[in-house]
């Protein structure tokens, strides 16, 4: 692996991949070098220009040709998975200071699913360069969802094996472009807890909890609402807020980190 290699990131801003770019069609099949087409939307330069190809063949190629040495992607998908988990759980980090392991969690998952992966890959025009078998090309695989997915991830790992991790760090957040800041002001990426929990509870138990206000402390402007959420006629937990809706909130939010911890203990 080599780790520290010059020119490895195109600086070119017109070359600056970004997943809503659409770019003329024609240039590319009219391309006598298509890896180096994709290296200019890719944003980066490969040294082992074989990884690149790796990582755009698809099993159904060799399923139907009989090249020695030839590999599918992958195992390259497996690393590129692993990659890109660790980038983004480490800018989901840093861009959520407060929030529990959890909620982390969460966020991580809604970044990196495969329909927002499969839109990045569409945007970095990855089905024009997969490498298909006749099946799977004459079943429109270059528009499927899993494998435009699968083919991005394996350029991660591709990126990551070529130049090492500031490298495929510096090319994973160019290609989410701006999902990555528009996720830290989207709340609808971290569902609120009481819509996870009452989704739980239906699917369980088929009854949504009750919230119910216990108590109302302080003067009319700076009261405090204290909330038992309740189900079947017992107490799961106790919620505190400003209003009645943030402790209704708290309160979800409590019994799900309890949850958490012991997933028994709704039994």
């Amino acid at each position: 692996m080599n780790s520290a290699r010059s020119g490895q990131i195109r600086e070119d801003p017109g070359m600056k991949p970004d997943f809503q770019r659409s770019e003329d069609p024609g240039e590319h099949g009219s391309s006598q070098d298509p890896l180096a087409a994709l290296e200019r939307i890719l944003g980066y330069a490969f040294e082992n220009r074989r990884l690149l190809e790796e990582a755009l063949t698809h099993r159904s190629l060799l399923n139907e040709i009989l090249e020695r040495g030839r590999c599918d992607n992958e195992r390259l998908e497996f690393l590129g998975d692993a990659v890109l988990g660790l980038i983004i759980a480490e800018w989901v980090m840093q861009a959520y200071p407060d929030e529990r392991e959890g909620e982390l969690t969460r966020l991580r998952s809604a970044l990196v699913k495969e329909k927002k992966l499969a839109e990045i890959a569409r945007g970095l025009r990855l089905g024009e360069f997969l490498y298909l078998g006749k099946g799977e090309e004459q079943m429109a695989g270059r528009r499927k969802r899993s494998i435009l997915a699968d083919a991005f991830e394996a350029v991660v790992g591709a990126v990551y094996l070529d130049g090492g991790l500031e490298a495929v760090r510096g090319f994973v957040r160019d290609t989410f472009g701006t999902i990555l800041e528009e996720a830290k002001t989207n709340q609808t990426l971290l569902a609120d807890a009481k819509s996870r929990l009452q989704e739980l509870m239906l699917a369980l138990f088929r009854r949504a909890p009750v919230y119910e206000v216990a108590e109302e402390q302080g003067p009319d402007h700076a009261k405090t609402f204290v909330v038992n959420l309740r189900l079947n006629d017992r107490t799961l937990a106790c919620g505190r807020g400003k209003s009645k809706k943030e402790a209704e909130q708290d309160a979800a939010q409590r019994f799900l980190k309890l949850l958490e911890k012991n997933p028994l203990g709704l039994l």
